[in-house]
């Protein structure tokens, strides 16, 4: 199953274990918080848990962001071990702008980069460019955007794509959303 804990100076980053369920809740009921998000918020403590066996349950990199001083999960950050190693995050309001994710995202990168993972590619709305500013802080370049009808929300959005190369193929951008999508590049980001 692969590595299960780790450490950062602030954070424990952790598996999420079934007394879990009601800190998932919190995260993703949130409206607000998954608002870019490729689902809609859950109503339920049953939805909490159909969606952690759906999406969380048999991922490898898929670790609950916890504060050291209590170990209560507050976000979760996950990376795909599909082609796309899509790396992906997020987390409770309440913690927002304190440079958590970015922490996260740094001790998963190491971790991925121990493990032999190539890179990693991310997404986001580019109407959410604070996600964007997660990404280039913990190294991801922006490679393209592209224009997808996004289900299952049914809404149009314009998707920013970046990537990091962690094996020395610096100039190596995935090509899916490319390939599958109209895409073009933005200045001036």
């Amino acid at each position: 199953m692969g590595i299960s804990r780790l450490k950062t100076e602030r954070l424990i980053l952790r598996k999420f274990e079934e007394q879990d369920t009601e800190a998932l809740f919190l995260l993703l009921k949130d409206e607000e918080v998954n608002t870019f998000l490729p689902w809609f918020p859950v109503k339920s403590l049953e939805e909490t848990r159909a969606f952690y066996e759906q999406r969380f349950a048999d991922q490898k990199y898929c670790f609950a962001i916890c504060p050291r001083e209590n170990n209560f999960p507050i976000g979760y950050i996950t990376a795909e071990t599909d082609e796309s190693h899509d790396f992906g995050y997020a987390l409770r309001k309440e913690y927002w702008h304190r440079g958590i994710v970015t922490e996260a995202g740094r001790a998963l990168i190491l971790q991925l980069q121990q493990d032999g993972i190539p890179y990693i590619t991310a997404t986001h709305d580019r109407n959410n460019p604070r996600s964007g500013g997660v990404m280039r802080q913990i190294g991801m370049k922006y490679c393209y955007s592209y224009q997808e009808q996004w289900q299952p929300k049914n809404q149009t959005v314009v998707f920013r794509m970046y990537q990091l190369n962690f094996d020395g193929q610096k100039d190596r951008v995935y090509q899916k959303y490319r390939d599958m999508y109209k895409h073009f590049v933005e200045k001036d980001l």
